[in-house]
């Protein structure tokens, strides 16, 4: 038994090229602007940009997204899913889990099997948020080049 555990969380660079590739991915979106938040595996922030013109919301809609899916190890999508198919599960998580957001995009960030952290993104309508988000987990795919998964669940 041991008094200590390491952990494995996202790196800094790691964590500025995701938010670069989902900003490039969500300027595609000429009417929309986003908010982006990378958090490490607890959740905290790691980096956040909010594109010239996203909503003020969007930053802690985005940071919250994030924790969400940091904190309980699946995306924003997956506890939208849970929560219209579980009636006790929707009467509770919402006002007994602080800072849950369970609509579309917030994905953890996943490298060899271990959540080490989540991004999340705000600002137009979720599916859109999802696709941004999705864009900065596959710039880490291809900068892993097989050493690790990198992707969101």
């Amino acid at each position: 038994m041991t008094d200590v555990k390491n952990v494995s969380t996202i790196s800094a660079e790691s964590a500025q090229l995701i938010i670069a590739a989902a900003d490039e991915a969500a300027l595609v979106q000429a009417q929309l602007r986003f908010a982006i938040a990378v958090v490490d595996h607890a959740g905290v922030l790691k980096v956040i940009v909010r594109q010239d013109g996203a909503k003020l919301n969007a930053v802690q809609v985005a940071q919250d997204k994030a924790y969400t899916a940091a904190a309980s190890q699946m995306s924003t999508e997956q506890w939208s899913k849970a929560l219209a198919s579980d009636a006790v599960l929707a009467a509770g998580a919402p006002t007994g889990i602080d800072r849950l957001v369970s609509m579309g995009g917030g994905l953890p960030i996943v490298i060899d099997d271990e959540v080490v952290g989540a991004i999340g993104v705000s600002g137009g309508h979720w599916s859109d948020d999802v696709r941004v988000a999705t864009a900065g987990l596959t710039a880490l795919d291809r900068s892993q080049n097989g050493l690790g998964e990198g992707r969101g669940s």
